[in-house]
């Protein structure tokens, strides 16, 4: 099986290559063809690998280059449970959104596939690298990729103006990344993850703090978390819509991957007496992330915009996940990873759908224009309500390891702050949902952000096609909360992913680890105070949707005006305001820690 991993990379870097090669020859169907049945390949290569990394981590040294006496030269693919799970859920959304595209754009046949497959590959790779170099290496590559998807019609001045804020905000991010790991190559003399983890255990210091800050603020950029998330919602609005699928369902959220291994890695060892003081503050950007895009979902009209921020402030739910520091937490986080990425990419869907209709996705002017099409609304509304969390639906399981992680450490306080954000984005798809599908609610809304135009696509789509897909993916992420044994599994291979002893014994001296021990295929039922939560999220995100539909007027409307205002302030779509905002928070990031870690 140590065969596999490479392939989950080669596999779409040289179908990408042969498409973009025989651009003027080949028929159109053929490289479509060629795009999907690649991406078909790697999702089962990769559910391949995910079997097998149940019993033991799978490793790969690229030409045969391995450790001698603790010492890695070479590049290594480390293979873990959570990493192979991350690849089948790349390779699936890409499978589908390619699919997807296949009738949705007219000029999406050649240079389009490509990219999507290069995409792919990064992705996979970054999830499975084991050398932090490779990991620079493959981000940017993502980001390439991503930054010409955006852009991907640049005769029109929206997608340019994203891709090129996109650009610029993730290229700095992208160097701060760099001089972090230049950095632990000065202190470690090592790129290898396991062998730096070794080092700066030893010869840890200032110069490591600094390295740590300037990493994590190069992956929470790529994450988009609080303060460094303004070029997200630019982006995702004026993508098409089965690129906005992947760039939600999971591109953003590789920046928290690379966050959890980096820390369980490489700086555990170095601040294992200052452990919660990182976890801290990890924990806060996550809640800040998730109860602000929360509210920044609730201002938007614009479909794409709104799906964007319900994006972010998932990404902040399971960044605290992470920054609780525990099997659980991070378990948690894998799981709703799973749910999340599949009903996002059916939102991004099922208004693709709604564009190619009604030549626009603005919720004021959509009202009441989708009555006729009850499929996409029950998919829609069910999207909605497993983004949320209702009690085993969607999110819900990966909500509620999260709970029993707070709660193990005695922070019952994160709990209802988690919900409450779930609760802010999913109002606002409510509100969107019963407007758009059900005609409820005024056409005026003076709150609500200014109207954004999309250009209609430029071909008449298969629709059953486009709406299969979408139903595809809300099923899938549907019945994630019921899968059984997937929260008992999640937690042992976090409870792997977390033991940095064993993969450095596995990783630098080729130790195969104990197979793990086999656990039942049951439902495990969540804790009582998980279940009022994810009822009351439900409650309170209809509560909040019904207010939004009947409007605020008055007093309510001259209270809520001012942070409004300031709200939209803040995200300007000037990209020089955001690399200020992202030069402030890795500023905060390196003093917390300068003072936190002494």
């Amino acid at each position: 099986m140590t065969w596999i991993p490479p392939l989950l990379v080669a596999l779409p870097l040289l179908s990408a290559a042969a498409i973009a090669g025989g651009d003027h020859f080949t028929p159109e169907p053929v490289q479509k063809g060629m795009g999907i049945a690649c991406a078909g390949a790697v999702t089962v290569f990769a559910v391949l690998l995910m079997l097998r990394s149940q019993t033991h981590d799978v490793l790969h040294w690229f030409g045969g280059w391995q450790p001698r006496h603790g010492v890695a030269l070479g590049i290594d693919f480390a293979v873990d449970p959570l990493a192979a799970g991350m690849c089948v859920v790349i390779s699936g959304v890409v499978l589908i959104a390619l699919v997807y595209s296949a009738t949705y754009l007219k000029t999406a046949a050649r240079l389009y596939d490509s990219l999507l497959l290069t995409a792919l590959a990064a992705m996979c790779g970054f999830a499975m690298a084991g050398d932090i170099f490779n990991m620079f290496v493959w981000l940017e590559l993502i980001g390439v990729a991503a930054y010409a998807l955006t852009g991907f019609k640049a005769d029109q001045l929206g997608p340019l103006q994203g891709a090129v804020n996109f650009s610029i905000v993730n290229t700095i991010g992208g160097y701060l990344f760099a001089i972090g790991l230049a950095l632990l190559y000065a202190r470690s003399g090592a790129l290898n993850l396991a062998q730096i983890g070794q080092a700066v255990a030893r010869h840890g210091g200032g110069l490591v703090v600094v390295a740590m800050t300037l990493v994590f603020a190069g992956l929470l950029t790529k994450g988009a978390a609080v303060p460094f998330h303004f070029w997200a919602a630019d982006a995702y609005a004026v993508a098409p819509a089965p690129v906005c699928a992947i760039f939600g369902a999971v591109m953003t959220d590789i920046g928290l991957i690379g966050v959890a291994r980096l820390y369980w890695t490489v700086f555990q060892p170095a601040f294992a007496d200052h452990a919660r003081a990182i976890g801290d503050l990890l924990l806060w950007v996550g809640i800040v992330t998730g109860l602000l895009a929360g509210a920044m979902a609730l201002l938007q009209r614009h479909l794409k915009r709104m799906i964007a921020y319900s994006v972010l402030c998932h990404i902040g739910i399971m960044l605290a996940g992470i920054g609780l520091l525990a099997s659980k937490g991070l378990a948690g986080t894998a799981t709703m990873f799973v749910a999340h990425a599949c009903l996002t990419a059916a939102l991004f869907f099922i208004s693709g759908v709604l564009l190619t209709e009604h030549g626009t996705i603005d919720e004021l002017k959509l009202r009441g224009r989708a009555r006729g099409e009850p499929l996409l609304a029950v998919l829609w509304f069910a999207s909605a309500l497993g983004l949320i969390g209702a009690p085993y639906v969607g999110v819900y399981v990966g909500h509620g390891l999260i709970d029993d992680a707070a709660a193990l450490i005695g922070r019952q306080w994160v709990q209802p702050l988690t919900w409450l954000a779930g609760a802010l984005a999913g109002a606002a798809l409510l509100r969107a949902g019963a407007r758009v599908f059900l005609g409820i609610g005024r056409t005026h809304s003076p709150l609500l952000g200014k109207e954004l135009e999309e250009e209609p696509i430029e071909r008449q789509p298969l629709r059953p096609l486009l709406t299969a897909c979408a139903a595809a993916a809300a099923a899938a992420g549907l019945v994630v909360s019921v899968a059984p044994g997937l929260g008992q599994r999640a937690e042992q291979a976090a409870g792997r992913f977390r033991d940095r002893t064993a993969y450095v014994s596995v990783v630098l001296h080729a130790r195969v680890e104990s197979a793990p021990r086999r656990l039942p295929y049951a439902l495990e039922p969540t804790s009582t105070e998980s279940l009022a939560y994810g009822a009351g999220a439900v409650v309170l995100a209809l509560s909040i949707a019904g207010v939004g539909l009947a409007g605020v007027r008055g007093r309510g409307r001259r209270f809520l005006e001012p942070p409004v205002d300031a709200l939209k302030a803040l995200h300007s779509g000037l990209v020089g305001d955001y690399v200020v905002w992202l030069t402030v928070g890795t500023a905060v990031f390196g003093g917390v820690w300068a003072v936190t870690l002494r």
